[in-house]
């Protein structure tokens, strides 16, 4: 997957902060603990708006947006002007486009302070019309934000309505969310990999990629099939590099020979000595619609280790 422009949720929960500043840390005692809690892996907030999209409840999508202070929102156009009206009219007019089917699938879930609750979304839509069913797909953004027992949308992005492409690897069907580690811990992730594959010989798979990147979480459900899990843990050593947006971890992008501006995944192999054997430079694996698991078993047994010595 390409960078692209809604990755930027944490730029949104940025300004979230900002124009918040803080009303947000006073709703900790009225939501942190409740069954709606950032900490449930469900959340409950966006269910409820998931159904009135459905519904196409127009009135009842605008009770979801912010009002004081206003909801920002950031659409294909450009900045809206009016998001609590805009964004429901927006939403709700799927329903009359012959919407049947919505499914939100979370692909990062933060809770950069109490109170406040970051999602990046991959929305899958199912539209009937007389006997033929088609799939769109729509790439969001929300900020949440807990106001007593009730939760609101502050910040909103989101794509036009794409077609959704067909994929050539297993589907991801519940993302990880935290498939991919702070940036933070990239270098101690690494050095723990390197430190067994000196015990057991193995080699380093390094993976660059963000929990934004669906096509990153459908690389590891590959990874994770039954057709490849063994192929995978008998050889391999597995490091998912958080990229963040774009910018996190380019000394190790670098070192590795990875260019990120290619698209991610991106992968590298390194021996147990930490030397580089091969890396992809030109995102040979960026799109789950290009590959299959033919290339992804290829790819492992090309650069596996020669363990029988």
């Amino acid at each position: 997957m390409r960078l692209p422009r809604i990755r930027s949720a944490s730029r949104a929960i940025f300004l979230a902060m900002l124009l918040l500043g803080a009303r947000a840390s006073t709703a900790q005692s009225t939501t942190s603990q409740s069954a709606e809690s950032p900490n449930n892996p469900t959340f409950g907030p966006l269910d409820r708006w998931k159904a009135a999209v459905l519904a196409g409840d127009k009135s009842g999508l605008k009770g979801f947006y912010l009002s004081d202070p206003r909801a920002f929102a950031q659409t294909p156009e450009g900045k809206s002007t009016d998001p609590s009206n805009e964004e429901p009219e927006f939403w709700s007019r799927l329903s009359s486009m012959g919407l049947t089917a919505i499914v939100p699938k979370v692909l990062e879930q933060t809770s950069p302070q109490p109170g406040v609750v970051s999602l990046v979304l991959r929305i899958e839509l199912t539209f009937q019309s007389k006997n033929e069913a088609r799939q769109s797909l729509i790439s969001a953004a929300q900020v949440w934000v807990g106001q007593g027992e009730e939760w609101r949308i502050f910040v909103t992005q989101r794509s036009d309505v794409q077609p959704l492409p067909a994929l050539r690897l297993p589907e991801a069907k519940i993302p990880n969310t935290h498939l991919y580690p702070d940036p933070s811990e990239a270098h101690k992730d690494l050095d723990t990999a390197l430190a067994s594959a000196q015990v057991d010989h193995k080699r380093v798979l390094v993976i660059f990629g963000a929990n934004w990147c669906y096509d990153c979480h459908v690389l590891d459900a590959a990874l994770r099939s039954k057709e490849l899990a063994s192929l995978v843990v008998a050889n391999y050593h597995l490091v998912h590099i958080n990229i963040a947006e774009g910018k996190s971890n380019a000394d190790l992008a670098k070192r590795f020979q990875v260019p990120l501006d290619k698209g991610i995944p991106s992968l590298a192999v390194l021996n147990s000595d930490g030397q580089l054997i091969t890396s992809q430079k030109q995102g040979e694996f960026e799109s789950a619609a290009k590959i299959g698991m033919d290339d992804v078993r290829e790819f492992l047994n090309r650069w596996k280790p020669n363990l029988a010595k």
